[in-house]
C-alpha cells in the first residue's frame, strides 16, 4: 500500500536561488535540505549553530518532518545534527532552520546552497495515554540500558 500525502511548501522571499528539498534518489526517504546562509557561516570544533534553510511547510494533521544529518557530513567532517531526529509538528509555520554541531577536529565552512541535513516524512498515530495502577508484566520488566549484557 502507497500512502501519500500533500506537504504544502512555501520559499520565504530572499531565497529564491535556493534549492527546494528534494530527494536524490528515486527510493530515498528524505528530502535533502540546503543553507540559505546569507554569507559563509563556519562551525568551529565543538560548536553549534541554527542554519536556516529559507523555506516553510504545511503539513496535514498526523504527519511530522524528522530533520536529520546527513551521512556523509557526518562520517567525512564529523557534521551532525543536534537534537536528532528533530521533530517538525504539524500545526509548526515558521521557516524550517537545522541545528547543526561540529563534531569533528577541524573547522567546517557551511556555504550558500550547500546540502546540510535532509527532511524525512512520518506518521504520527493518534495515542491515548490512559493511567493506571499497574503495568502488565513482560519477561524483560523494567531491563534498561545494558540489561542485556555488553554482547
Amino acid at each position: 500500500m502507497n500512502l501519500s500525502y500533500l506537504v504544502q511548501i512555501n520559499r520565504l522571499p530572499g531565497n529564491e536561488d535556493i534549492e527546494l528539498p528534494r530527494k536524490m534518489s528515486e527510493l530515498a526517504s528524505g528530502f535533502d535540505l540546503y543553507a540559505a546562509v546569507e554569507e559563509e557561516v563556519v562551525l568551529m570544533p565543538g560548536e553549534r549553530k541554527l542554519i536556516p534553510t529559507g523555506f516553510a511547510i504545511a503539513m496535514p494533521a498526523g504527519l511530522e518532518a524528522q530533520i536529520r544529518p546527513r551521512s556523509g557530513l557526518a562520517f567525512k567532517f564529523g557534521i551532525t545534527c543536534l537534537n536528532t531526529p528533530g521533530t517538525i509538528d504539524a500545526d509548526y509555520r515558521g521557516e524550517i532552520k537545522v541545528l547543526l554541531i561540529n563534531l569533528g577536529q577541524e573547522p567546517f565552512a557551511i556555504k550558500r546552497n550547500e546540502r546540510i541535513a535532509q527532511m524525512v516524512f512520518q506518521i504520527v498515530p493518534e495515542v491515548e495515554l490512559k493511567q493506571v495502577d499497574r503495568l502488565s508484566e513482560t519477561v524483560r520488566g523494567a531491563g534498561g540500558f545494558g540489561h542485556t549484557g555488553r554482547h
